[in-house]
């Protein structure tokens, strides 16, 4: 049973943290500096959004992590990325602009992601101070009825979550290789011999919700340990 109990835990670490560390380290590979490169991420986002007549979406670095936000219009770049010269900035600009493409031609996946982050983002505070509110309810009524209520109320928001998550991969997929890949491979911004190490980029660009994916899973399925 301890043997057991021990894998379990370990299956639990990598599904935690496994594609997480996996994301890291193919981004760390990637950002060695290449001098050769013709400009930096953020000039490169520049280029293609101009070159997609997307002159009004803007770049900008960020330290939130790399995302097109469709509200504002902003494409934004973390530093190694923004100021970086490297196979990662190369594939992570490309895969961010191919967001401001998908919101410009009002793609249908694109929009459903949009409209349910609208409705999880406010929901996901109420599970949040559902949860932070458990014990004070059970210690104020003692009512494991009302407790269970609250739990399953939080569940079903973790519920929310992960339908977000199932929505965003196919757009991410859709980012990644049916627009990112095709540029990286007819633009010349990369050498044929860095495009291997760029599908990578594009891959751990697009599988980066499948992680946050199976963390909101995991904390979902908590609440039904006996």
């Amino acid at each position: 049973m301890l043997l057991l109990g021990i894998l379990g835990f370990l299956l639990l670490l990598a599904l935690l943290f496994g594609p997480q560390l996996w994301v890291q380290h193919v981004l760390a590979r990637a950002q060695a500096e290449r001098p050769d490169l013709p400009g930096t991420g953020a000039e490169l986002a520049r280029h293609l959004l101009d070159e997609a007549d997307l002159r009004q979406v803007k770049v900008e670095e960020t330290e939130a992590g790399d995302h097109y936000d469709p509200e504002a219009g902003v494409v934004r770049l973390t530093a190694p990325h923004f100021h970086g010269r490297s196979i990662a900035a190369v594939a992570v600009a490309t895969h961010e602009v191919a967001h401001a493409v998908q919101h410009a031609r009002g793609e249908p996946g694109f929009r459903r992601r949009v409209a349910l982050i609208r409705l999880i983002t406010p929901l996901d505070r109420i599970a949040q101070l559902v949860l932070v509110s458990i014990p004070l309810v059970f210690a104020a009524v003692r009512s494991p009825a009302l407790v269970a209520l609250q739990l399953a109320l939080v569940v079903t928001l973790f519920a929310g979550r992960l339908a977000v998550h199932a929505v965003t991969l196919p757009v991410e997929l859709d980012a990644s290789f049916r627009k990112a890949l095709p540029v990286l491979e007819q633009g010349g911004y990369l050498q044929p011999a860095d495009l291997p190490q760029a599908r990578r980029v594009l891959r751990a660009a697009a599988l980066t919700y499948v992680a946050a994916g199976l963390i909101t899973l995991i904390n979902a399925l908590r609440w039904f340990r006996p």
